[in-house]
Protein backbone atom coordinates (compact mmCIF):
# COMPACT_ATOMS: atom_id res chain seq x y z
CA UNK A 1 0.00 0.00 0.00
CA UNK A 2 1.28 3.46 -0.85
CA UNK A 3 2.02 5.82 1.98
CA UNK A 4 0.01 8.98 2.43
CA UNK A 5 1.75 12.27 1.77
CA UNK A 6 2.23 14.74 4.61
CA UNK A 7 -0.72 16.80 3.36
CA UNK A 8 -2.94 13.71 3.17
CA UNK A 9 -1.94 12.58 6.69
CA UNK A 10 -2.75 16.04 8.02
CA UNK A 11 -6.16 15.98 6.31
CA UNK A 12 -6.84 12.46 7.62
CA UNK A 13 -6.00 13.58 11.16
CA UNK A 14 -8.36 16.55 10.84
CA UNK A 15 -11.10 14.26 9.48
CA UNK A 16 -10.73 11.85 12.39
CA UNK A 17 -10.64 14.67 14.95
CA UNK A 18 -13.71 16.35 13.46
CA UNK A 19 -15.57 13.02 13.27
CA UNK A 20 -14.79 12.32 16.93
CA UNK A 21 -15.95 15.77 18.00
CA UNK A 22 -19.08 15.41 15.87
CA UNK A 23 -19.96 12.15 17.63
CA UNK A 24 -19.30 13.81 20.97
CA UNK A 25 -21.52 16.77 20.04
CA UNK A 26 -24.31 14.38 19.00
CA UNK A 27 -24.11 12.63 22.38
CA UNK A 28 -24.15 15.81 24.47
CA UNK A 29 -27.61 16.83 25.78
CA UNK A 30 -27.35 20.48 24.71
CA UNK A 31 -29.51 22.74 22.60
CA UNK A 32 -29.66 26.27 21.29
CA UNK A 33 -26.54 28.40 21.15
CA UNK A 34 -24.54 25.84 23.14
CA UNK A 35 -25.33 23.15 20.56
CA UNK A 36 -24.31 25.53 17.76
CA UNK A 37 -20.97 26.13 19.48
CA UNK A 38 -20.44 22.38 20.03
CA UNK A 39 -20.94 21.73 16.31
CA UNK A 40 -19.03 24.81 15.22
CA UNK A 41 -15.74 23.39 16.58
CA UNK A 42 -15.65 20.24 14.38
CA UNK A 43 -17.06 22.27 11.47
CA UNK A 44 -14.20 24.74 11.61
CA UNK A 45 -11.60 22.00 12.12
CA UNK A 46 -12.68 20.20 8.96
CA UNK A 47 -14.01 23.11 6.90
CA UNK A 48 -11.78 26.09 7.58
CA UNK A 49 -9.76 25.55 4.39
CA UNK A 50 -12.90 25.26 2.29
CA UNK A 51 -14.36 28.47 3.74
CA UNK A 52 -11.07 30.31 3.21
CA UNK A 53 -10.84 29.12 -0.41
CA UNK A 54 -14.47 30.10 -0.99
CA UNK A 55 -13.84 33.62 0.30
CA UNK A 56 -10.66 33.84 -1.77
CA UNK A 57 -12.62 32.73 -4.85
CA UNK A 58 -15.31 35.36 -4.23
CA UNK A 59 -12.61 38.00 -3.83
CA UNK A 60 -11.05 36.95 -7.15
CA UNK A 61 -14.38 36.83 -8.97
CA UNK A 62 -14.48 33.04 -9.29
CA UNK A 63 -17.96 32.29 -8.04
CA UNK A 64 -19.58 28.87 -8.13
CA UNK A 65 -16.51 26.73 -7.69
CA UNK A 66 -16.76 23.66 -5.46
CA UNK A 67 -15.52 25.49 -2.36
CA UNK A 68 -18.10 28.25 -2.76
CA UNK A 69 -20.90 25.73 -3.22
CA UNK A 70 -19.81 23.70 -0.18
CA UNK A 71 -19.61 26.87 1.90
CA UNK A 72 -23.11 27.93 0.83
CA UNK A 73 -24.56 24.47 1.56
CA UNK A 74 -23.00 24.14 4.99
CA UNK A 75 -23.48 27.73 6.12
CA UNK A 76 -27.10 27.39 5.00
CA UNK A 77 -27.45 24.26 7.12
CA UNK A 78 -26.04 26.15 10.11
CA UNK A 79 -28.43 29.04 9.44
CA UNK A 80 -31.39 26.65 9.58
CA UNK A 81 -30.11 25.07 12.83
CA UNK A 82 -29.13 21.81 11.09
CA UNK A 83 -25.73 21.87 12.74
CA UNK A 84 -24.96 18.16 12.52
CA UNK A 85 -25.92 18.11 8.84
CA UNK A 86 -23.52 20.97 8.12
CA UNK A 87 -20.65 19.11 9.77
CA UNK A 88 -21.56 15.80 8.08
CA UNK A 89 -21.67 17.39 4.62
CA UNK A 90 -18.31 19.08 5.10
CA UNK A 91 -16.85 15.91 6.57
CA UNK A 92 -17.97 13.76 3.63
CA UNK A 93 -16.70 16.35 1.17
CA UNK A 94 -13.27 16.33 2.79
CA UNK A 95 -13.19 12.50 2.84
CA UNK A 96 -13.86 12.63 -0.90
CA UNK A 97 -11.01 15.11 -1.32
CA UNK A 98 -8.69 12.81 0.61
CA UNK A 99 -9.54 9.89 -1.69
CA UNK A 100 -9.05 12.13 -4.72
CA UNK A 101 -5.60 13.28 -3.55
CA UNK A 102 -4.58 9.71 -2.82
CA UNK A 103 -5.77 8.44 -6.23
CA UNK A 104 -4.03 11.26 -8.12
CA UNK A 105 -0.78 10.61 -6.25
CA UNK A 106 -0.99 6.91 -7.00
CA UNK A 107 -1.67 7.62 -10.69
CA UNK A 108 1.34 9.93 -10.89
CA UNK A 109 3.57 7.25 -9.41
CA UNK A 110 2.21 4.68 -11.88
CA UNK A 111 2.85 6.97 -14.83
CA UNK A 112 6.38 7.68 -13.60
CA UNK A 113 6.99 3.94 -13.28
CA UNK A 114 5.79 3.41 -16.85
CA UNK A 115 8.18 6.07 -18.07
CA UNK A 116 11.04 4.16 -16.42
CA UNK A 117 10.38 1.01 -18.46
CA UNK A 118 10.96 2.81 -21.74
CA UNK A 119 14.16 1.49 -23.33
CA UNK A 120 17.06 3.89 -23.90
CA UNK A 121 18.30 2.31 -27.15
CA UNK A 122 17.03 0.31 -30.09
CA UNK A 123 19.02 -2.26 -32.08
CA UNK A 124 18.54 -1.16 -35.68
CA UNK A 125 19.26 -3.82 -38.33
CA UNK A 126 21.39 -2.40 -41.13
CA UNK A 127 21.13 -3.54 -44.78
CA UNK A 128 24.40 -5.45 -44.28
CA UNK A 129 22.74 -7.57 -41.56
CA UNK A 130 24.67 -6.00 -38.70
CA UNK A 131 22.94 -4.17 -35.85
CA UNK A 132 23.59 -0.66 -34.60
CA UNK A 133 22.42 0.83 -31.29
CA UNK A 134 20.45 4.04 -31.87
CA UNK A 135 18.05 6.28 -30.00
CA UNK A 136 14.49 4.87 -30.37
CA UNK A 137 13.33 8.26 -31.66
CA UNK A 138 15.74 7.95 -34.62
CA UNK A 139 14.15 4.72 -35.87
CA UNK A 140 12.11 5.38 -39.01
CA UNK A 141 8.81 3.76 -39.87
CA UNK A 142 9.42 0.48 -41.68
CA UNK A 143 12.90 -0.04 -40.24
CA UNK A 144 13.74 -3.45 -38.80
CA UNK A 145 14.71 -3.55 -35.14
CA UNK A 146 16.24 -6.50 -33.33
CA UNK A 147 14.93 -7.29 -29.86
CA UNK A 148 17.31 -9.51 -27.92
CA UNK A 149 16.09 -11.84 -25.15
CA UNK A 150 15.28 -9.88 -21.98
CA UNK A 151 15.24 -6.48 -23.73
CA UNK A 152 12.32 -4.11 -23.77
CA UNK A 153 10.71 -3.32 -27.11
CA UNK A 154 11.52 0.26 -28.14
Amino acid sequence: MNKLSRKERKLLLRILLAAGLLILAKLLPVSGILAALCYLVPYLIIGWDVLRKALWGIRNGQLFDENFLMAIATVGAFATAEYAEAVFVMLFYRVGELFEHYAVGKSRKSIAALMDIRPDTANLELPSGETEEVDPEEVEVGAVIVVKPGERVP
